[in-house]
């Protein structure tokens, strides 16, 4: 993690990093004790809360498929425990302006079905993910990353073999930049940007991800899914650094049910859950302390508004539901298990800076309720002409818990009324980027360590701008942040961002899971991952 510098020096710290990376001892494998006593079993079963919608790297996003697809495949980079840039399917890189960078691929790594990974198969896959045919809901992460033609290519307006990413030969990548991007090796740790196999996928279309076909880079290959059941995958043997790997089959569960994820954790038929169910966390504190990890995380639980609804065009609206929610009762009283409350979309301390809140936050939560009902009568809703949407979240208990709680809120202290529904996670995704919602609850992870992360989903016509806000001047600011890499800077947006309030954060997660005492090598990082490559079962 870098803390803050100006723009100069990180482009020399880059730099300088890129050029000596060789000497680092990368820790990205399982790493264990000296006289730990291994399992003859080495196999995990994992909670992942949902069906994935997809594995296909170029098509999917959120947690669900994520969580799976890190373990499936490699980036050309990656980032440590300490969040430094490390070396992956890429050994080395180099640039001169932070413009043009080039990349040479490890020496032999190959696919899970034995063929060679090229340069060719990134140059395609970043193609791929571009092109608007793909309606990727990451279409847009070139764009922020400024790689050359990006965003007229994202547009229509010219061809994905215009992209500026350039096979040298097999084993050499040219990537070209539109301008200097200060974060741009933290951009290509997130595990959006891994390449495909563009002979498998040419020859099998939609249906390459399939066990029959799929191919994949990473620790892992798919062995089995059965839809709604489980998503099997077993040790890859042609993985680059498989002598590292100590698990030979990891299961992945899709239940959304926090009860049953429990139940069957206790007794012993998983051993990592997906998150502790709020209602049993106070006695599983008492009684299995060692096995609860809580950890901070890069993340922001909010609730997106949909700024194209006709109810949400006024301002007035939008901060009125934004002040009324107390949020110290949701994070502390009902989730309770760590989270902080969340007044902007910026987790504490991202990218080492610290932000000016909003003034409102040192207000007493009666001060805010009293603004917030004047703005609501002021936008013409009363007792008698009550604000009424609908506020649709995906099912899990805990979501449904918050919703409730919300839902309290604005009707005790704003007489508006929000019918809650509970839709499944694939269907509540659809509906979200077809705008078919009101407010919905949403959350978003970092892909990287920069506020940037969290700004571009906002920006005008970003594929994940989920809550069809638009502000020019926001736009503006967030790209000049994303050169100056200045506090001032990202202060200057946030601050647009907040008062316009086209979401209403509610809390910073935590990462909250039960683990089996008998896990070695457990962690989660910043963006909430826990690679199974680097864990193992301790005899038990």
């Amino acid at each position: 993690m870098l803390n803050k510098i100006s723009y100069k020096e990180m482009r020399i710290l880059i730099y300088s990093i890129s050029m000596v990376l060789g000497s680092i001892t990368p820790s990205y494998a399982a790493v264990i004790p000296l006289g730990t006593q291994l399992a003859e079993k080495q196999e995990i079963v994992r909670n992942n809360g949902a069906e994935p919608a997809s594995l296909d790297v170029d098509k999917v996003e959120g947690n669900i498929a994520i969580n799976i697809i890190h373990d499936f495949f490699d980036t050309l980079v990656d980032t440590n425990k300490q969040g430094q840039i490390i070396p992956k399917l890429a050994a080395s890189w180099e640039t001169k302006d932070n413009k043009t960078w080039i990349f040479h691929l490890r020496k032999g790594i190959k696919w899970s079905d034995g063929t060679p990974i090229t340069a060719h198969d990134v140059v395609f896959s970043w193609r791929r993910l571009t092109d608007p045919k793909t309606l990727s809901p990451y279409g847009s992460y070139f764009v922020d990353a400024s790689v050359m033609n990006a965003k007229e290519i994202l547009a229509g307006k010219k061809k994905v073999e215009e992209l500026g990413v350039k096979a040298l030969d097999d084993s050499t990548l040219e990537v070209r930049l539109e301008k200097p991007v200060g974060y741009f090796l933290q951009m290509l740790a997130f595990t959006i940007s891994s390449p495909v196999s563009e002979k498998v996928v040419k020859k099998y279309g939609d249906k390459w991800t399939q066990p029959e076909f799929f191919v994949s880079s990473g620790a892992f290959k798919l062995a089995e899914w059965k839809v709604n059941e489980k998503i099997v995958g077993v040790r890859n043997p042609y993985y680059w650094d498989n002598k590292n790997t100590v698990i030979n089959k990891v299961t992945y569960l899709p239940l959304s049910s926090e009860t049953s994820d429990l139940n069957r954790y206790l007794a012993g038929e998983i051993d990592i859950t997906f998150t502790i169910p709020l209602e049993s966390f106070a006695s599983l504190k008492k009684n299995m302390s060692s096995q609860i990890h809580i950890s901070p995380i890069l993340s922001t639980y909010y609730y997106s508004l949909n700024n194209k609804n006709p109810l949400f065009n006024d301002i007035r609206v939008r901060q009125a539901l934004n002040l009324a929610l107390d949020r110290n009762i949701i994070a502390n009283k009902v989730v309770a298990q760590g989270q902080i409350p969340a007044y902007t979309i910026l987790p504490p301390g991202i990218g080492g800076f610290k932000f000016k809140q909003p003034d409102y936050v040192s207000w007493t939560q009666n001060q805010r309720d009293e603004k917030a009902k004047q703005l609501l009568n002021e936008a013409g809703f009363s007792k008698n002409h009550p604000l009424k949407f609908n506020l649709i979240y995906n099912s899990n208990g805990l979501h449904k818990k918050v919703a409730i709680a919300a839902a309290s809120m604005w009707k005790k202290h704003l007489g508006a009324i929000a019918n809650i529904q509970a839709e499944e996670w694939k269907v509540m995704l659809e509906n979200e980027h077809q705008g078919k919602f009101d407010a919905v609850r949403a959350g978003w992870i970092g892909d990287y360590n920069s506020p940037i992360s969290f700004f571009n989903i906002f920006t005008t016509n970003q594929t994940n701008n989920t809550s069809f806000y638009s502000n020019k001047d926001f736009d503006n600011w967030t790209h000049k942040a994303g050169e100056t890499n200045k506090q001032e800077d990202f202060q200057k947006a946030l601050d647009i961002l907040t008062n316009d309030t086209p979401i209403i954060p509610v809390y910073y997660y935590v990462t909250a899971q039960l683990v089996q005492p008998y896990i070695g090598g457990y962690y989660a990082d910043l963006l909430g991952q826990t690679s199974t490559k680097d864990l193992y079962v301790i005899k038990h």
